[in-house]
């Protein structure tokens, strides 16, 4: 009895050993079964989001050759066999040959190939299900699905896996971005482990990304065709700096600091540059191009900066000082002052106008430069209004439409401030609209402002325009008269506009001394341009005249400019404001003369042509508006435009008396012809 005893005992605690091992076994299953669906379902919610990093294990989907799938199944032995990618209630069991051309003609016929990696279409329960049309989603179905090589990222469609690895291209991110354990935090792209390319634009070099032409898929974006934007910024800064040193300037979207690189290398003690950015990539890539341009990084931290000059005397290598800024631009331009302020966001600036218009000193410049073009050139009107809160339609010129759009957003924006402009540049090109504002504070000086937004009253039959006063009626307004000899309303209203001038004279023309003295050679004709065409006038003396570099009146700003290298070096040595003339020259406004301002808008002489006639050489047909005793000049605007202040019954009057006919020399060929023979 007791050998009996003992031995049920011993069996008891042979139980009992292996319903632990049983348990503890169920719940290490139960735990991998756990991650390996938490790590198959992981970024299943959204093909766009944040990439994992467990790329270690890959998937089974995932393989370089079809003989990888057939590795995943015995199939050379006996017997039936499921499918490793699919699921057995979708394809049940069968023996070895059948299983093989499954796998080749199902999931391995379709695949997406990234680097060598061949991602076969997946049918296993890695995504969630879809909802039945019941809304249960017990009873839905599984959806087919590929697994990103890169991010582990479960997408449906091929060509949106395609576009998914599209976009990991255009990031810099290939496989080995992603290689590492899961406790690794993610962190974006260092420029410093990708390739660089080196461009050196006006002697300033910047490395850039592969990815630098994809404004939507990197932060460190660069745009070639940006120069003139970029040199028309730098001319019109160091005008300023001519005016008062040294200047605190903002360029507040950094990405690779080529704007502020510029102004700190060429303009060195004269400007204090803060180059600011909100992506830690940029920032990175920002310093990095200092290091590179041998410009000494600041911290950041907003306090009194050393003497900048002794700085460089003393150690020899920085030849400026850059403060590099990881912030909103909002932020920065909310918490500091600054006497020249920079915008150019990708797309549209006016979410930053109300805190740029903040801080700025009195005097000081904002730039501004919108890249939206398809809402500026009206190719979006309902994208127009909600961003600009004007009405705009397709005309022959509409790129003064868009400036002087962006001109009244701008004044708008002062306003709310208490602040007035004075328009010293606006310029649209093909790519941007550029537009440089000086900022005048005092409700009075905002009030001045304010009175010159108006609406343009647009005749869509001829296209005459002419802004409308107060208290007319819109028909009456306009010279033409296609209003009473057309049926209908011909008459639309466009706007709120800015109807002042758009040019300074006297600014303009430091710009071209300062493009000159900077070897800016690309934007000299434009800038020649912008000269006769605020003085509406084609006379070339007045670019190359004595008064270029004497003192000019901008609306009542009187401003004396340096005629000689012992002053310039004068006022270098100095270094400090002189505020009391400054406030001197500043405080009386005089109001311009109606007839020194250059007309608004401008005629294009191809859509006014006359059918079968000639029409006269450009320069031919501004002499002859010249002789007949209007105003005229060319406009940048377009290279067929002329800005005259004629009517446009007066300007088709010009041009016909002017055209030949076409068929004039026919008679004469033939009568020739007639003769000899």
């Amino acid at each position: 009895m007791a050998e009996l005893k003992e031995a049920d005992a011993a069996q008891l605690h042979q139980e009992d050993v292996d319903i632990k091992r049983a348990d503890g076994g169920d719940a290490s299953s139960a735990g991998d079964k756990a991650a390996d669906q938490a790590e198959k379902t992981e970024g299943a919610a959204d093909s766009d989001a944040k990439p994992s990093t467990t790329t270690s294990d890959r998937h089974i989907s995932i393989q370089t050759k079809l003989e990888g799938l057939e590795v995943l199944v015995d199939l050379n032995g006996a017997g039936r066999k499921s499918c490793p990618l699919c699921p057995e209630e979708k394809f049940k069991a069968c023996y070895s040959h059948k299983l093989r051309r499954h796998l080749q003609n199902l999931h391995w016929k379709v695949y997406v190939e990234f680097e060598g990696q061949m991602m076969c279409i997946c049918h296993l329960p890695c995504r969630n299900l879809k909802p039945s049309l019941s809304g249960d989603q017990a009873s839905g179905r599984h959806v087919a699905h590929y697994h990103c090589v890169v991010c582990s990222v479960t997408i449906a469609r091929k060509t949106d896996m395609i576009s998914h690895l599209k976009r990991h291209v255009n990031k810099g991110e290939t496989e080995a971005s992603y290689s590492g354990s899961s406790d690794v935090q993610y962190e974006e792209p260092a420029p410093s482990g990708q390739p660089y390319e080196i461009m050196k634009e006006l002697g300033t070099n910047v490395q850039l990304l592969p990815n630098h032409t994809t404004p939507q898929k990197s932060d460190t974006y660069f745009n070639r065709k940006m120069k003139t934007n970029r040199q028309l910024v730098f001319c019109s800064l160091a005008v300023l700096a001519e005016e008062r040193s040294p200047i605190e300037c903002l360029d507040a979207f950094g990405a690779t600091g080529i704007m502020g690189l510029q102004w700190a290398k060429h303009l060195r003690s004269a400007v204090k540059v803060t180059i600011t950015d909100i992506s830690d990539t940029c920032v990175k890539m920002i310093k990095e191009n200092c290091e590179l341009n041998n410009i000494r990084v600041d911290g950041g931290s907003r306090g009194p900066r050393g003497p900048e000059v002794a700085t460089s005397e003393v150690e020899g290598t920085p030849i400026a000082t850059v403060e590099v800024v990881k912030m909103d631009a909002n932020v920065t331009m909310h918490l500091w002052p600054f006497d020249y302020i920079h915008l150019d966001p990708f797309g549209t600036a006016v979410n930053y106008l109300d805190a740029a218009f903040r801080n700025i000193r009195n005097l000081g410049i904002i730039s501004v430069s919108s890249t939206d073009t398809s809402s500026l050139y009206s190719k979006s009107p309902n994208v127009t209004l909600r961003h600009y809160g004007c009405h705009i339609i397709r005309t022959e010129y509409y790129k003064e439409l868009a400036a002087r759009m962006v001109v009244d957003t701008v004044s708008r924006a002062a306003a709310r401030c208490n602040k007035g402009i004075e328009v010293l540049l606006a310029v649209a090109l093909e790519h941007f609209v550029l537009v440089v504002v000086r900022v005048l504070r005092g409700p009075t000086q905002a009030d001045e402002s304010t009175k010159k937004l108006r609406k343009l009253v647009h005749c869509q039959w001829c296209e005459e325009r002419v802004f409308l006063k107060k208290g007319n009626m819109v028909d009456e307004t306009l010279p033409c008269n296609c209003h009473g000899s057309m049926p209908g309303k011909t008459a639309v209203q466009l706007g709120p506009l800015w109807s002042g001038p758009l040019f300074n004279t006297g600014f303009l023309r430091r710009m071209l001394s300062a493009a000159v003295k900077h070897s800016m050679d690309d934007i000299q004709p434009l800038v020649k341009t912008l000269i006769c065409e605020s003085d509406c006038t084609t006379l070339k003396s007045l670019v190359h005249g004595s008064s270029a570099l004497s003192n000019q009146v901008e609306c009542g700003v009187v401003i004396k400019t340096l005629k000689s290298g012992e002053e310039l070096g004068q006022a270098e040595q100095s270094g400090k404001r002189k505020s009391g003339e400054e406030s001197g020259n500043v405080l009386k406004r005089m109001k311009c003369e109606a007839s020194l301002e250059h007309p608004p808008f401008y005629y294009s002489i191809h859509r006014h042509s006359i059918r079968g006639m000639n029409m006269p050489k450009l320069n031919k047909f501004l002499q002859y508006l010249t002789e007949a005793g209007f105003r005229v000049s060319r406009t940048h605007f377009d290279p067929t435009g002329v800005r005259t202040d004629a009517t446009l019954e007066q300007f088709k009057s010009v041009l016909t008396k002017y055209s030949v006919p076409t068929n004039t020399s026919v008679p004469q060929t033939s009568v020739s012809m007639d003769k000899t023979l």
